[in-house]
């Protein structure tokens, strides 16, 4: 029991130093990625010294002339530690991928790929600001830098867009969604809606009207709207209970999109949430107020009183007294449009331009310092973090997958709970891709107890729709099919009593079949017998070959009277509908009082004994072929199931191929990179941009470099062990001052708690010195082994002399 604590100790000091080492390692790579950036990253031009001044004066002025407003964010600090203007940081980008050219495809990609980062604290601006290709690669950003990379995306798309500083709710500020609705609710709403409304036709006949009372309908409509309006009150008294009052609204800070109505068509300005990707009216109630907005070609102050929110504001840039521009005569995208018309009219016209050349130019926004933002296909299929997402919105779960990153399939699913809390399952809805099943949809209704599965057209049996319902006796099954399949068939319902099919485009007109069963017990239908029918219904469209009064439009085959009862269609100006029944009695001859005719037309013949006996004989080969497809249909429903369960049980991708190619093109990038990544050469070469035929000076500046960059890696790493062991010691030290000037106040658990510190400590700082000690022996050895690596090189061994001097480390 005694050795536990040293035990522990040891297990907290070994966590510690993997811990550490994983953050030596992630500092070396950042660092080594810092390195790697272009040197706009890490200097500032004299065109970007020069706006850097005039935004510092520019700040000076605001905050003379509004000092109750917060300071503006004009020169946060980037990657690299350096300021640079926030305009600058917009790079328009012009892209490739098609859904990536529309606003909403950039708004769900930039919403969908980036983790946000709140603000901390969430009322204060942010310090860094960093580049759209930096928080491509980090996966992660604050609401500051998802605007500038969905409006740089905007911008290179021809939209006018800017980056909107300024308020917000704290729902949008913190990407809290729990209190809406989920957009995918939404839209099956609309599509059921849109289902349910047939176009109307001008040129059908109108039906009767109906005499209403007026203040009957307006009491009705009255009543509709109060209990409308208190299901909405109800709605927003949980949703108030739930939602604490947030005693910093109007005070924190958000960053958003804003698109102009002047380009792509845009007919209304709106701004858009770079958080969600959805749209918003510019006098929604989710923002709170603006302070500032920006582009790539200018910077502009709000002028306008926002304690009303953002519904009445103006935002044309072009009037001075509603915003303030940081650079005066700076060109706006609707001047360089409009200068752009002006030019290509004077080059028509063949005018001079001295005027324009005689005219003091204005000092116009810098170029971007940012590198050229690329979205790669890997980066299109991968678009969340890790592959997943999870959005919770009010009473509603929605997860999204990336493509491949399911073995089953699978891409989304919707769960939709009964209570706000979210803990009772209501619905399970997924959506699958590729799967060889052809499945691509299921939902599984927990409150009604059904499940339905739909499927692309591709299956052996063109099944569209299968949906399973349990009942207290046996289940349902109901199944829907194209119109591909060779007898019809597009709609069969399944039960314990009864089979209804729906057919469509037979050669025989039939279009409904109705079979019921005959009652049987619970251990009958468990078994796998044939269920006898009680009585078939088939009705038939109109065949305009025949005349209608010999055209069958219903037939009847009831089993357990051993009838036949037969309905033709109706006849043109009559009202009646012409009958006959057969009885099939096999114990007994035929005869014709065995068949009861109701023929409407007097003026018709009877038909005789023997065209009643041949159609007596063939109602017989029909109710045969009749059963024998029922018991098909039966079999084929139970094959069905049958498929379903083993697909369920071993599910495979369409896909196969595709997907290897896809994996083994995967692994080889992979090993690639990692051959990159080991390889220190590949960095310098691409610096140079000779990765082949390198010349002997160009060989021995390399080596020198890497020999240098691995000398400063040893040293940088004894350096952050030494400064370990330094600041150990110094708390140990500092904890026995401590213990000497307080020993005579403490008391017995003070003590121990003492004596186990400074055991832990002495044993952690024997630790950290003995890896000092052993890692000064090994990297003259690594050194060395480095140098002669080099040596070996193919790239650099033709140019390097047989024997390199070796430096060694302080």
């Amino acid at each position: 029991m005694a050795a536990a604590p040293g035990l522990d100790s040891k297990v907290e000091i070994r966590n510690e130093e993997i811990q550490q080492s994983k953050e030596e390692e992630e500092a070396s790579t950042e660092l080594t990625e810092l390195q790697l950036l272009p040197e706009s990253y890490r200097i500032n031009s004299i065109s970007e010294i020069r706006l850097l001044a005039i935004a510092d004066n520019f700040q000076h002025q605001y905050s003379h002339l509004f000092p109750d407003r917060k300071l503006l964010l004009l020169c946060p600090v980037n990657e690299c530690g350096v300021k640079k203007f926030v305009s600058t940081t917009v790079r328009p980008t012009t892209m490739v991928p098609p859904e990536l050219l529309t606003w909403q495809g950039c708004a769900l990609f930039v919403a969908n790929f980036l983790t946000l980062e709140p603000l901390e604290p969430p009322v204060h601006l942010p310090r860094h600001l960093f580049s759209s290709t930096t928080v491509l690669k980090r996966q992660r950003a604050t609401c500051f830098e998802f605007a500038t990379l969905l409006c740089s995306l905007l911008l290179g798309s021809n939209y006018d867009a800017y980056c909107v500083s300024g308020y917000a709710i704290k729902e949008m500020c913190l990407l809290d969604q729990s209190l809406q609705e989920c957009p995918l609710l939404d839209t099956e709403a609309k599509s059921v809606i849109s289902e349910q409304q047939q176009p109307k036709n001008k040129y059908t006949v109108k039906s009767l009207r109906e005499l209403e009372s007026r203040f009957l309908t307006q009491q009705a409509k009255k009543k509709q709207e109060a209990e409308v309006a208190l299901l909405q009150k109800q709605k927003l008294q949980e949703e108030s209970e739930l939602r604490p009052a947030d005693h910093l609204r109007g005070l924190r800070v958000h960053c958003w999109v804003l698109v102009l109505a002047r380009s792509r068509r845009v007919k209304e300005n709106f701004f858009i949430d770079p958080l969600t990707g959805n749209s918003y009216a510019t006098d929604s109630d989710s923002f709170l107020g603006i302070e500032s907005m920006w582009n790539n070609l200018n910077y502009y102050v709000n002028m306008q009183d926002c304690s009303n929110g953002c519904a009445e504001m103006v935002y044309d840039v072009e009037d001075l007294k509603m915003w303030e521009p940081m650079l005066y005569g700076a060109t706006s995208k609707k001047e360089l449009i409009l200068t752009v018309q002006k030019k290509q009219e004077r080059s028509l016209m063949s005018k001079s331009t001295n005027e324009e050349e005689g005219q003091p130019r204005v000092f116009e926004m810098p170029r971007s310092w940012v590198s050229y933002i690329s979205i790669s296909d890997k980066d299109m299929e991968n678009r969340w973090p890790g592959g997943k997402t999870v959005i919770r919105y009010r009473k509603s779960k929605l997860e999204r997958f990336a493509p491949g990153l399911s073995s089953v399939g699978l891409i989304t699913r919707l769960t939709t709970y009964k209570d706000l809390e979210c803990t009772e399952v209501a619905l399970v809805k997924e959506w699958y891709q590729d799967r060889k099943d052809h499945l691509e949809e299921r939902e599984v209704n927990k409150v009604d107890n059904f499940m339905t599965e739909c499927f692309k057209c591709k299956t052996t049996v063109n099944l569209l729709l299968l949906r399973c319902r349990s009942l207290t006796a046996g289940t349902e099954q109901e199944m829907e099919f194209s119109n591909a399949r060779s007898d019809g068939l597009v709609r069969r319902k399944l039960t314990p009593h009864e089979m209804i099919e729906t057919f469509e485009g037979r050669s025989d007109f039939l279009y409904y079949r109705h079979v019921f069963f005959s009652q049987l017990d619970h251990v009958q239908l468990c078994n796998d017998q044939p269920l006898p029918i009680d009585r078939v219904v088939e009705r038939f469209h109109r065949n305009k070959s025949k005349p209608a009064n010999n055209d069958v439009a219903k037939r009847i085959f009831l089993v357990a009277q051993q009838q036949i009862e037969l309905t033709y269609h109706l006849m043109d100006y009559r009202f009646s509908l012409s009958r006959r029944t057969f009885n099939i009695s096999t114990s007994q001859k035929f005869k014709a009082d065995m068949v009861c005719t109701f023929q409407v037309d007097l003026s018709e013949m009877p038909l005789g004994t023997l065209a009643l006996f041949d159609m007596l004989v063939a109602l017989k080969t029909h109710k045969e072929n009749v059963a024998e497809q029922i018991g098909k249909s039966v079999e084929e429903v139970k094959h069905i199931l049958a498929c379903r369960k083993q697909d369920e049980k071993n599910i495979e991708l369409q896909t196969i191929t595709a997907q290897g190619n896809s994996q083994k093109q995967k692994m080889e990038d992979e090993k690639q990179l990692q051959e990159q990544k080991k390889d220190i050469l590949t960095s310098l070469l691409i610096q140079l941009g000779k990765e082949e035929d390198l010349s002997p000076k160009d060989a021995k500046k390399i080596y020198q470099d890497c020999l240098a960059e691995m000398r400063n890696r040893l040293q940088m790493k004894a350096n952050l062990i030494q400064k370990c062991y330094e600041e150990e010691t110094q708390r140990l030290q500092t904890k026995q001052q401590w213990y000497q000037k307080s020993q005579l106040h403490l008391s017995e658990q003070e003590k121990d708690n003492y004596q186990t510190y400074c055991f832990e400590k002495t044993l952690q700082i024997s630790v950290i010195q003995k890896r000092l000690s052993k890692w000064k022996e090994t990297a003259n050895e690594k050194y060395t082994a480095f140098d002669q690596m080099l040596q070996k090189d193919p790239r650099l061994a033709p140019h390097l002399h047989s024997s390199s001097k070796h430096l060694s480390l302080c």
